[in-house]
């Protein structure tokens, strides 16, 4: 083989080498562009919301947040636990009352997963929660977004006359009641808007059965905050 020949090739090498590596470093921007900032803990799909309010704090080291996976799997940081345990494990660890508990919930497990979670923050003393939420929006290329969430009551009960959305599973979506009446899902904004305008307090309470997807309640809340009202969100037993 001449010499023309042996740079020839060795050029295509080179050139297949940069192609590689150019490839190479797109994937990996591509991969990493969209990075949700928050602390390294259980991986779950979380429901995708549109009122969420930023959540700085749920990235800090010390934040508590709780997971709870679509198996039903329970995990206070990184580390497994029974909800029997974690009342006492939240109490241990909450600094004063005023720390917010973050829950990260999965989208497609029944909502009962969840309850028990709610239910042990409310046998620990705390009265709400932060139900952390993905979001719709692509941000820039190398944005770091900051985690957010949905603010509950938990367990709280309201005067009388509160408005409450009731939540009964059933295919191919749940059965959505407003105080017993059953609505389209596409009209609830609007019937809580027109609820709520001549409402001093702002509160709606949710409820919901165990099995309903925690996705559909994640939405009601979510509906419920672009309505402008504040929600306790029941758990099954009370």
């Amino acid at each position: 083989m001449n010499s023309a020949a042996i740079n020839i090739l060795r050029g295509s090498k080179h050139s297949l080498l940069a192609i590689a590596l150019l490839l190479a470093a797109v994937l990996f921007t591509a991969r990493t562009a969209n990075t949700q900032q928050l602390q390294r803990g259980i991986s779950v799909n979380m429901p995708v919301t549109t009122s969420a309010a930023p959540m700085p704090d749920a990235d800090n080291a010390n934040a508590l947040i709780v997971t709870a996976t679509r198996n039903g799997g329970v995990y206070f940081g990184l580390d497994s636990i029974t909800p029997a345990a974690l009342p006492e494990k939240l109490s241990a660890s909450l600094s004063n009352r005023e720390q917010h508990l973050y829950i990260k919930a999965d989208a497609r497990t029944p909502y009962a997963n969840v309850a028990q979670v709610l239910e042990a923050a409310r046998t620990a003393g705390l009265t709400a929660a932060i139900l952390l939420t993905s979001q719709p929006e692509s941000p820039a290329p190398g944005t770091i977004v900051p985690p957010k969430g949905l603010s509950v009551f938990v367990g709280v009960v309201p005067a009388s006359d509160a408005p409450v959305v009731q939540l009964s599973s059933g295919q191919p979506s749940s059965t959505l009641k407003i105080n017993n009446r059953v609505l389209p899902w596409t009209d609830l904004q609007t019937r809580l808007q027109q609820i709520l305008q001549d409402r001093s307090d702002k509160v709606i309470r949710v409820r919901a059965d165990g099995t309903t997807p925690f996705a559909e309640v994640a939405h009601v809340i979510d509906v419920c905050h672009a309505a402008g009202a504040k929600v306790i969100l029941a758990t099954p037993e009370l």
